[in-house]
């Protein structure tokens, strides 16, 4: 079974090796078979009549056993989600992982991702990056998850509804400062495409007033951008418990740096504890 990676916006972007797999498989799964389709058209590849049907996170076990049929059958199968490689942030995680568990050959036929040419782009730093993908509906939850992500010392990636993105930076902000760095990479190698890069409370108020549409790719910096180091931190929260409770101060002094509040608020704790 081969994964294949399809175009984010430029059907240009395909490798030879994607279109000789879809040119010569037995039998074809897509997120969605009408993007497949005109993918095929585009590049005139003949479905003939070859077998083709959707695979999504919708109808996967349901479909997932035809798939197998296929594969015991001895056909080449190749699978492809809508833009992009399948199984990051998309389908197709359980249909991989069955077909490999029952002894089947699954490889990869890498290209576009969008993730990776966001962060390519981003101008935030890449040595080291964690790809969350879409977070979670609900404010509650999607609130709690920022939390864990906010002091991971590495680019952050997301991707995220232009309807939810006012959501998500007010609660970026409320968790993380409006200071931090934020970078929004969208349409990527559409006609659109567009890179945005600011502060969050900058990149806030631009999307109230304006409203992004489109799809899209939200990266965060890593904290302590600023080359603040503790002992500074500590030097401006003493001066903000002076005058403050213990929360206050220390959601102050995040807020101005756009600091983790759960990292100042552990910091002012030991401080005081001390």
């Amino acid at each position: 079974m081969y994964l294949v990676a399809t175009p984010l916006g430029s059907a240009r972007d395909i490798t030879l090796r994607a279109l000789d797999v879809l040119c010569s498989c037995d039998a074809l799964a897509a997120e969605d078979t009408r993007s497949m389709r005109k993918l095929l058209n585009i590049h005139n590849i003949p479905l003939k009549d070859r077998p083709i049907l959707s695979y999504n996170d919708f109808n996967g076990d349901r479909v997932r056993p035809t798939i197998m049929n296929w594969l015991n059958s001895n056909m080449a199968v190749a699978y492809a989600s809508d833009a992009g490689m399948p199984l990051i942030a998309d389908p197709g995680y359980q249909l991989s992982k069955q077909a490999a568990e029952a002894g089947f050959y699954v490889t990869a036929v890498p290209g576009a991702s969008a993730c990776i040419t966001a962060l390519s782009l981003s101008g935030l730093p890449t040595d080291r990056f964690f790809f969350e993908g879409f977070l979670p509906v609900s404010k509650e939850k999607r609130r709690q998850k920022l939390k864990e992500l906010s002091s991971i010392p590495s680019t952050l990636i997301f991707y995220e509804s232009p309807k939810r993105l006012i959501k998500m930076f007010e609660d970026l902000i409320a968790i993380m400062g409006e200071n931090r760095r934020v970078v929004i990479a969208r349409e990527l190698t559409k006609k659109f495409e567009q890179i945005i890069s600011g502060t969050l409370g900058e990149l806030h108020a631009l999307i109230l007033k304006k409203p992004l549409k489109g799809e899209l790719v939200v990266l965060l910096d890593r904290p302590l951008t600023t080359g603040l180091q503790d002992l500074d931190v500590k030097a401006e929260l003493r001066i903000a418990l002076s005058e403050m409770t213990l929360k206050d101060a220390s959601d102050f002094v995040a807020s101005a740096h756009g600091l983790s509040k759960r990292y100042v608020y552990n910091l002012a704790l030991s401080m005081r504890e001390n």
